[in-house]
């Protein structure tokens, strides 16, 4: 008897200290994957298909400083071009929190550059991946 209710309340307190199912969330990053030539990213932060998107040029020349960036919601801009500055080493613009949705593919590309760094959310369960 004794066994049992010790395995018992081993058994309560581990259900105690699961925590329950977080919201999804969607926190990724892709790159293009060029040995050469320029390197573009894209970040996305948030969670619910609510979002925030980062594009980075990352090995723009020493002498340019701005640069549009376009963002794409599966295959149509979003708004008109942005303009990413320099910070430090890189080129980048963030577009604060939206609601992109669940399932979507969201896609950064510069200005002169062919290159287009894509990252797709996708919900799985009880949390969003790429």
């Amino acid at each position: 008897m004794r066994r049992i209710l010790y395995a018992s309340s081993a058994a309560l307190a581990l259900v105690c200290v699961v925590p329950a199912a977080a919201p999804a969330a969607a926190d990724t990053s892709a790159c293009t994957h060029h040995w050469s030539g320029p390197q573009v990213c894209i970040r996305v932060e948030g969670r619910n298909g609510w979002n925030s998107v980062t594009g980075i040029w990352t090995n723009p020349p020493r002498g340019e400083h701005t640069r549009s960036v376009r963002l794409t919601l599966n295959g149509h801009q979003l708004g008109r071009p942005q303009t990413a500055r320099r910070v430090g080493s890189t080129l980048s613009y963030h577009w604060s929190g939206f609601e992109t949705g669940t399932d979507t593919k969201l896609c950064v590309r510069f200005d002169g550059i062919s290159r287009i760094a894509c990252d797709t959310t996708r919900y799985i369960g009880d949390r969003a991946s790429r």
